[in-house]
């Protein structure tokens, strides 16, 4: 838990959210002792945190096990944002004429922290070797709509992303030095558009492009999947990335038409 002194943090509510965060698909399922010690509260602070969530609908607790598991109705908070989100009604239209055109899944991925986070997605009949839900969170340091966001940030701001991350190489291509990854950020800046070659996963690769306010700042990266199955990079450079760059400057002028 974090140590604020503010008069008006509400630590209770705190706790409440971390119980919630607590649960994922490792830990799908939960004992009061487990969620104590994943929320890093007492166990005496879970089972109030607990029957409250309870009593609202938020956790249920197995008849049989005794083990507690979220319910669906969390999934209400996050659809709230969606719901009110006028990025992702402005973007959806591009993203759909984006896969028509491509052929291949496209994405829009919002910041949070050290990570993007998907919003919308429109999947290709084709098949794609990972699946990534809306909600599902990726690190920027190693993605492309992560490198495209940055990109768009002032250099020190970029840096301070990097230098507060977990880097750590999720497969053999991942890049792990922070110049070599800042490079890939001014070659981005350069281009006007961001790659990812299975740094994250093996046969998973992407073309990303930020979506500036009119401020001029990146608030999130539309990207196009393109399995290595499927594509060189060099070629889905060549036919993908101008429509990946088109898809993102409609989206930044309708935004900016609003």
């Amino acid at each position: 838990m974090s140590e604020n002194n503010n008069s008006l943090f509400n630590q209770s509510l705190e706790k409440g959210l971390a119980v919630l965060r607590a649960f994922s698909a490792a830990q799908r399922t939960m004992n009061l002792a487990e969620i104590a010690d994943a929320a890093e509260i007492t166990k005496s602070s879970a089972q109030r945190m607990i029957h409250t969530l309870e009593q609202l609908g938020y956790v249920r607790k197995h008849p049989q096990t005794k083990r507690f598991q979220l319910t669906p109705r969390v999934m209400e908070i996050g659809y709230n944002y969606l719901a009110a989100d006028t990025l992702v009604d402005v973007a959806n239209p591009f993203l759909a004429e984006l896969a028509q055109a491509t052929g291949e899944t496209t994405n829009l991925t919002e910041p949070d922290g050290l990570d993007m986070v998907y919003v919308a997605r429109f999947v290709a009949p084709k098949f794609i070797p990972i699946h990534m839900p809306i909600g599902s969170r990726i690190p920027m340091y190693c993605t492309g709509s992560g490198r495209a966001y940055l990109s768009g940030l002032p250099k020190p701001e970029a840096l301070a992303l990097l230098n507060a991350s977990e880097i750590k190489e999720h497969t053999r291509h991942t890049l792990t030095s922070i110049p070599d990854i800042q490079q890939e950020i001014e070659f981005t800046q350069r281009r006007g558009y961001a790659l990812n070659k299975e740094e994250l996963f093996l046969g998973d690769m992407s073309i990303a492009a930020p979506i500036l306010s009119s401020q001029g700042r990146p608030v999130a990266a539309v990207h196009v999947v393109i399995p290595s199955s499927r594509w060189s990079l060099e070629e889905a450079e060549q036919k993908l990335a101008p429509s990946v760059i088109e898809c993102a400057r409609a989206i930044r002028t309708s935004i900016r038409n609003l």
